[in-house]
């Protein structure tokens, strides 16, 4: 046998992974069973499945007491975490909830056993982190505020089954007001739907703000009235005139909410009229949106958050609502904004590799409420006569309208955090004066062009 010639280097010292969670278990959840891990020096059979039942529950917080567990990571899997993690934050655990794309799992059988034993593993070792989580007030406004747009979803739905009813039968009152549902539309469905059929008749209920004429309006309300296709259109009619009730119960339980929430910011103090501003009040509170919630949102957002957010540039009242049920009062969870705009999936995702950038796309993932709030606020500016307005049209010339959607959502998002983390009112620069400084740097620039190229030729 050849012998073997030993190599002259030194070997060097392969740095091995340290425990930095000693006491940690790992749970995969379902929607009926919860596998839980904890290390094999904790107990002699360290993996076990429970049920989901409360009793079940409880019985996952006693073991995990009994191996000495102080910290549990699990996957946010549905709603189906929220109980268990619920009473394991009451029964004194440090509870990571982490992203299920962070913790795949290696190539090979995958059962919920072992899903939960490498989270327990990866735990262990500190290599996860754990999700934002907002506080118990916050919770409850964004389940809240998430049911009122859940709402107002399936009422628009049942605004497009209606007009789905007028078009099979003919009708065209869609086509030639902008809302089959605003004073004049609701006027003429509700007659239509009481038995008149001769379009003379319905031209009385049409409003002074309708922009068709009469003629036009008369010749769209010619149609084949079929009973089957005016049963549906009842049906959606009434659902959305229900859909509207409980939009606003929902109202009035958020502004329940927004005044408790307003009570804990400001030491029990409420400077905000709520829940007792009487009815006439209320009626007189215009809004921009008849999507917007029927109180005074502005105020509330500025007692709670203590500056105006709404100040923004086409943030609506709609949009600051759901900012704060979605992001709540303390952005400093966020070291930067940098950190903000990146969980908002405004910003690009830069893939380097070999010291290139290979990719600079958008994540590929589904886009928050907050975000959506924010894209929806820089897509109402694009036409306005603002420094804003002027970027998102600048933007748009270099990328079109979706990548100026989303740079002009990433500055608004960037305002937004430091108005709300430092306290800073909006101040924004004057149109002329933003335009001279970009005119500034862009000759600037061209002019550092010039000298390379001029560099190049001599």
């Amino acid at each position: 046998m050849a012998n073997v010639k030993k190599s002259s280097f030194p070997k060097k010292k392969v740095n091995s992974l340290s425990i930095v969670n000693p006491y940690a278990a790992g749970i995969d959840i379902g929607d009926k069973i919860h596998a839980v891990a904890v290390s094999a020096d904790r107990c002699p059979d360290p993996v076990r499945t429970f049920s989901t039942m409360t009793c079940d529950l409880e019985a996952i917080a006693s073991w995990l007491k009994e191996c000495n567990i102080n910290t549990v990571a699990m996957e946010s899997t549905g709603v189906y975490w929220k109980p268990l993690f619920g009473l394991l934050i009451k029964e004194g655990f440090e509870v990571y909830l982490v992203n299920a794309r962070n913790v795949k799992n290696v190539s090979g059988r995958k059962t919920d056993e072992s899903d939960a034993a490498w989270l327990q593993r990866l735990h262990s070792y500190g290599l996860l982190s754990s999700s934002y989580l907002p506080s118990n007030e916050q919770e409850a406004l964004r389940t809240l505020v998430r049911f009122r747009r859940t709402l107002q979803s399936e009422a628009s739905k049942c605004v497009l089954r209606m007009q789905k009813s007028l078009e099979l039968m003919n009708v065209k009152l869609h086509t030639v007001i902008s809302d089959i549902v605003g004073q004049t539309g609701s006027a003429i469905v509700e007659a239509i739907l009481k038995g008149e059929r001769t379009p003379s008749n319905l031209l009385s209920l049409v409003g002074s703000r309708i922009k068709a004429s009469k003629d036009t309006i008369e010749k769209s309300l010619h149609g084949n009235w079929r009973d089957e296709h005016l049963f549906t259109l009842g049906q959606c009619y009434e659902l959305y005139k229900e859909y509207l009730s409980r939009i606003n119960n929902c109202d009035k339980k958020i502004e329940e909410q927004l005044s408790m929430y307003e009570a804990l910011c400001n030491d029990g103090i409420v400077t905000t009229c709520s829940v007792q501003q009487d009815q006439t009040q209320r009626q007189n509170i215009k809004t921009k949106s008849k999507n917007n919630p029927r109180f005074n949102v502005r105020s509330y957002l500025q007692h709670i958050l203590g500056v105006d957010v709404l100040a923004i540039y086409g943030l609506s009242d709609n949009g600051g609502l759901q900012l704060l049920a979605e992001t709540g009062t303390d952005l400093s969870k966020w070291p930067t904004e940098k950190h903000f705009v990146s969980w908002l999936n405004l910003c690009p995702n830069n893939k380097i590799s070999g010291g290139k950038l290979i990719s600079s796309r958008l994540m590929k993932k589904p886009s928050s409420i907050a975000g959506q709030a924010f894209r929806f606020a820089a897509n109402s500016v694009q036409k306005s006569e603002h420094w804003l307005g002027d970027y998102f049209r600048r933007m748009k010339a270099k990328g079109g309208n979706k990548y100026a959607i989303v740079a002009t959502a990433n500055k608004l998002a960037t305002i937004y955090y430091k108005m709300v983390r430092y306290k800073t009112e909006f101040n924004p620069p004057l149109l002329e004066q933003y335009q001279k400084r970009n005119n500034e740097l862009k000759i600037s620039r061209l002019e550092k062009k010039l000298e390379q190229l001029r560099a190049i030729v001599v």
